[in-house]
């Protein structure tokens, strides 16, 4: 073999060495570099080098990562079935220690985050659950932050995305809004006749006080049926001082009747009919 072929080996080979121990390390990653099979540190974002075959160079996303937490039937305390679907937010902060100390943080993570929210909504009625989930999320939270240390991660948010609930449940609850409504706009009108009451009371009492009042608030009255209902005619008339004045006639009519009927009896009705008559002017 010629000694050209020798060194155009070689330099094959050393181009190929080359070209495997670069490596570039984006600027969300961590690159952690394992020597022969141990951890010797991490490479910062940019152009890094690693020795072939017996360095390796995996790197590892610092971005935060969205983690849809599937639908769960859960029974809540007071045993009613129902379905809820969340949500997590999670970020390595520990590239080796994600690495090391678990085989897979996402799978973890997302197996922790189903059983806790099965225990943590367990704990919870069904007004609870559904009035209360600021608290279900923080309580969630707070059982996850105990393994993040653990696993280098760290758990930002968890929400409860979704929640189904039975149809018969669906029916039973709108029942419950409608009536909860109807005693509303029943003790409203309550209060509001109650409040009418009262103002016309005051008002009876300040018009038994001022007689003017009645008479102005008669020709109010006027004003607003000639604007509202204006072909109707009203004649207003003082009522009941005509009504007390026929009674009067009357019964002046009946006393007369009664002294014609005795005068009769006696012989003296002729008399009487002549004191009775007015005499014509």
């Amino acid at each position: 073999m010629s000694p050209m072929w020798i060194w155009l080996v070689v330099a094959v080979v050393v181009v190929v060495l080359v070209a495997m121990s670069i490596r570039i390390v984006q600027q969300y990653e961590r690159g952690v570099v394992f020597r022969v099979g141990r951890v010797i540190g991490e490479r910062q974002p940019g152009l890094t080098f690693v020795i072939p075959i017996v360095d390796r160079l995996t790197p590892v996303s610092l971005r935060i990562v969205t983690m849809p937490i599937q639908s769960q039937g859960i029974i809540t305390k007071d045993n009613v079935s129902v379905d809820i679907a969340a949500v997590a937010y999670y970020q390595v902060v520990d590239a080796t220690r994600s690495l090391v100390a678990i085989e897979s943080v996402q799978t973890a993570i997302g197996q922790i985050a189903q059983t806790t929210l099965r225990s943590v909504v367990g704990q919870h009625s069904l007004d609870e659950t559904l009035a209360q989930t600021d608290q279900i999320n923080k309580d969630i939270r707070a059982i996850l932050d105990v393994h993040q240390a653990d696993w280098g991660v760290k758990i930002l948010i968890v929400e409860l995305k979704d929640i189904q609930l039975p149809e018969g449940m669906k029916r039973a609850m709108a029942r419950e809004a409608e009536a909860e409504r109807e005693k509303r706009a029943k003790i409203i009108a309550a209060r509001g006749e109650a409040l009418a009451a009262g103002s016309l009371a005051e008002a009876s009492d300040v018009m038994m006080a001022h007689p003017l009042a009645l008479q102005l608030r008669n020709l109010q009255t006027l004003v607003e049926l000639g604007v509202d209902k204006n072909t109707t005619v009203v004649f207003p008339a003082p009522l009941m001082s005509t009504i007390s004045d026929l009674g009067n006639f009357l019964s002046r009519e009946a006393e007369s009747a009664t002294d014609l009927d005795r005068s009769a009896s006696t012989g003296d009705a002729a008399e009487l009919f002549l004191k009775s008559k007015t005499p014509l002017s």
